[in-house]
């Protein structure tokens, strides 16, 4: 009898302990047609973290895609996500021993950060970084909160906001830190020209961004007449439907010549293999978006060979890339705010999904973790 007491007293402050639990709202992803709203604990912050209150979280292109997603799920062992790693919110608890931050800031904050100490960060390689691969903030961006580990901040992953900058222009700075640090990577400069293939929220950053670094000429691409309307507001000098012979327009418009640096912003198999007829003798192509697993590509080896092209990649972003990006965006000189499409309540982030997974009239596209009726 005296067990049974006990059994059910435990039981008893267990059900309080839940009851009273703090909670969130978070939107759950199983897949780009399945995002549900749900609920789960409100994170608790140990010493060095920081608990920060998200105000906006942008959708990424690569958060619609599935395949990317579902692997992640697969090596996780889990049947949903929470998404979300473009944010910026407020700092509402500060943890023991944390320094340089208070309740109160204003941040943007990084999901990834580097070690700065292996082989790879020696070299600059900082986002093939082991640790950048398996460092993030918990839970997600599309909830209410997220816990801020201590090591985000020891790596340099947290940016207090200046008062001019809104909490929708610090969502961009982890998507313009990505752009910075490709066109770092193959000199975007003075004198160049560059052709952009894909001129959605990633391929108008990079026109804006190879305007400011001196390119004589940019051209976009793109399959969507809407969206080639709105680069050509944002820096583009002549844009192309990609339907068209883009290296037969290229020579017709540039002095005969290919383009001097090819950015891919597509994952569409066709515009990577468009992108090798595109570039010119000593030219650079550089892939910022790619197809799917197991697609791959015939490079006619020989003529670049004979003509010392390059083809690269460029992954994500680190600490100097993301300042860099803060910068141009301070500064006003990289127009981001406006290719803010659509806002969406968190309870609607399902139709948000749609949206962007549709890509007819949209560009970027924000979560506000609010509730509405």
């Amino acid at each position: 009898m005296e067990n049974n007491l006990i059994h059910n007293i435990i039981t008893q402050l267990i059900f309080i302990r839940t009851e009273f639990e703090p909670s969130m709202k978070i939107a759950r992803y199983y897949s780009n047609n399945d995002v549900r709203l749900d609920e789960m604990p409100k994170p608790s912050i140990g010493p060095g973290e920081l608990l920060v209150k998200v105000k906006k979280s942008g959708i990424c292109g690569s958060d619609v895609l599935e395949y990317y997603r579902f692997a992640k799920m697969k090596k996780l062992g889990v049947d949903s996500l929470i998404l979300g790693h473009e944010i910026a919110g407020d700092i509402v608890e500060v943890g023991t021993g944390v320094k340089g931050y208070k309740i109160g800031d204003r941040v943007f904050v990084s999901h990834h950060v580097p070690c700065f100490n292996c082989y790879d960060c020696d070299h600059g390689h900082h986002t093939a970084c082991d640790l950048l691969h398996n460092t993030n903030f918990d839970p997600g961006g599309f909830s209410e909160f997220v816990r801020i580990p201590h090591i985000n901040l020891e790596k340099r992953g947290v940016f207090v906001l200046d008062d001019s900058v809104s909490y929708e222009q610090g969502v961009f700075i982890e998507p313009l830190g990505c752009v910075c640090r490709a066109q770092r990577l193959i000199n975007v400069g003075k004198g160049l020209t560059v052709l952009i293939l894909g001129s959605g929220v990633s391929g108008i950053l990079h026109a804006q961004l190879a305007k400011l670094r001196g390119a004589k000429k940019v051209f976009a691409t793109d399959i969507s007449d809407y969206r080639l309307n709105v680069i050509s507001k944002f820096g583009a000098d002549k844009t192309l439907h990609a339907s068209e012979d883009i290296p037969s327009k290229l020579l017709e418009l540039n002095d005969n010549r290919l383009a001097d640096i090819v950015i891919v912003c597509t994952g569409a198999l066709s515009a990577a293999k468009q992108a090798l007829k595109c570039v010119a003798a000593g030219g650079k192509i550089l892939f910022f978006a790619v197809p799917g697993p197991g697609v791959n590509l015939e490079v006619p080896i020989n003529d670049y060979w004979r003509n010392e092209i390059t083809i690269t990649t460029s992954y994500g972003a680190a600490p100097d890339d993301l300042q860099e990006s803060y910068v141009w965006i301070l500064s006003k000189k990289i127009n981001v705010a406006d290719l803010i499409t659509h806002r969406f309540p968190l309870n609607k982030a399902g139709e948000a999904f749609k949206v962007v997974t549709e890509a007819s009239e949209s560009l970027k596209v924000i979560i506000e973790p609010t509730i509405e009726e």
